[in-house]
C-alpha cells in the first residue's frame, strides 16, 4: 500500500507533454507549492469546518477543504460545463505514500460543473484518519487538479503537520490582505498594514561575513507594537527552484523601532539564504511572523535569481 512518493509522481504526470509551459511558486500563509500547467485560480485557500485556517496544523478526523476561486484553463462544453476531476496523496516527510483517492470530485464526474456551480469556487475535500500518522508529524497533501476534456492541470503540494488532541487551531472568517510588495514577492498579513516594504541582496554583514542576507525594511507595519512585535514567533525557509528545501542554520537578525505606545513599528530583517561562496543557483525564500495572540501575521515569499 505504501508507496514512494517521487514515483508516484511520476507515474501521476508522465502523460504531460514536453513542451507545456510550466510556472510555478509558493504562496503565503499556507506555504503551498504550485505548478501552474494551463489551470490556475485568482485564490487558494486552505480551510477547516468553513474557516480560513491561519497556520499549517490540522487535526485528525476533521474536514479539511482546499478552496479554489475563478478558475481558468478548462475547456468548456456547449452549456459552459467544465469537468475536473481531483487526485489526492497523503505523503510523509520520508516520502512515502500513506493514502490516495483516486477523485476529490468523484460525485460530479460524469455531469461536471456549470457557471453557477463554481460561483463560490471549487471546493476540494478531505480529511487525515488517525493511526495514519503520529501527531506533530509531518507531511505532504498533493492535489492535482486536471482537465477531463483536455491537457491542462495544476499540482499543489500543502505541506502541513498534525497537531494533538484538543489543540487549539487559529482560524478565521477573514481573507488575508495582500500587502504591496516589490516585484518578485507577495506578501500576506492577518491584522497589519504596512506602508512600503523594500528588499535587497545583501553581503556587507560583519555579524556573519560568510553569509548572503536578504535586506528586508518594513516601514510604518500598522496594527501592532514594538513589545508584541518583538514577543511574536518568527520561522523562515530557503529553497532551491525545484522546491527542495536547503537548511540554513544562520538565525535572522531583526532589529524593531518606532515609538512605544505607537500603533506601528518599523522592522529591518536579514534573513541567511547562502554562502558568500556559493554559486547563486536561484532561492524562494520564505518569512512568517505570528502575534503572540496568533491572531496576526505577516508572512513573506520572495523569489531571489
Amino acid at each position: 500500500m505504501v508507496k514512494n512518493y517521487f514515483l508516484f509522481l511520476a507515474c501521476c504526470f508522465l502523460w504531460i507533454s514536453k513542451g507545456m509551459a510550466q510556472n510555478s511558486g509558493m504562496l503565503p500563509i499556507t506555504g503551498i507549492h504550485y505548478f501552474k500547467e494551463g489551470i490556475w485560480a485568482k485564490s487558494i485557500i486552505a480551510k477547516m469546518n468553513g474557516q480560513q485556517l491561519m497556520v499549517n496544523r490540522i487535526p485528525f478526523s476533521t474536514e479539511i477543504e482546499i478552496n479554489l476561486q475563478q478558475l481558468t484553463g478548462f475547456t468548456t462544453d456547449k452549456l459552459k460545463k467544465i469537468f475536473p476531476a481531483a487526485q489526492y496523496s497523503l505523503v510523509s516527510a520520508k516520502g512515502d505514500t500513506l493514502q490516495q483517492m483516486a477523485n476529490l470530485l468523484l460525485l460530479n464526474q460524469a455531469k461536471g460543473f456549470t457557471p453557477k456551480d463554481l460561483a463560490k469556487g471549487l471546493s476540494l475535500k478531505f480529511g487525515i484518519a488517525e493511526g495514519l500518522v503520529q501527531p506533530n508529524s509531518k507531511c505532504i497533501i498533493c492535489i492535482r487538479l486536471y482537465d477531463q476534456k483536455g491537457k491542462n492541470q495544476l499540482r499543489l503540494e500543502y505541506p502541513v503537520s498534525i497537531s494533538y488532541p484538543r489543540e487549539k487551531i487559529p482560524v478565521t472568517d477573514l481573507a488575508p490582505q495582500v500587502l504591496k510588495s516589490p516585484v518578485g514577492s507577495i506578501v500576506m498579513a492577518y491584522g497589519l498594514t504596512v506602508k512600503n516594504i523594500e528588499f535587497t541582496i545583501d553581503t556587507s554583514i560583519s555579524y556573519n561575513p560568510k553569509m548572503t542576507y536578504l535586506h528586508f525594511e518594513i516601514s510604518r507595519l500598522a496594527g501592532i507594537d514594538m513589545i508584541n512585535m518583538l514577543a511574536g514567533k518568527e520561522n523562515f525557509w530557503v529553497y532551491d527552484t525545484l522546491y527542495n528545501e536547503i537548511k540554513v542554520k544562520e538565525k535572522i537578525l531583526k532589529d524593531v523601532g518606532g515609538a512605544m505606545g505607537e500603533n506601528y513599528v518599523n522592522c529591518k530583517l536579514l534573513l541567511p539564504f547562502r554562502f558568500k561562496t556559493e554559486h547563486p543557483k536561484g532561492y524562494i525564500i520564505r518569512y512568517r511572523w505570528d502575534g503572540p495572540d496568533k491572531t496576526q501575521a505577516l508572512d513573506m515569499v520572495v523569489t531571489v535569481k
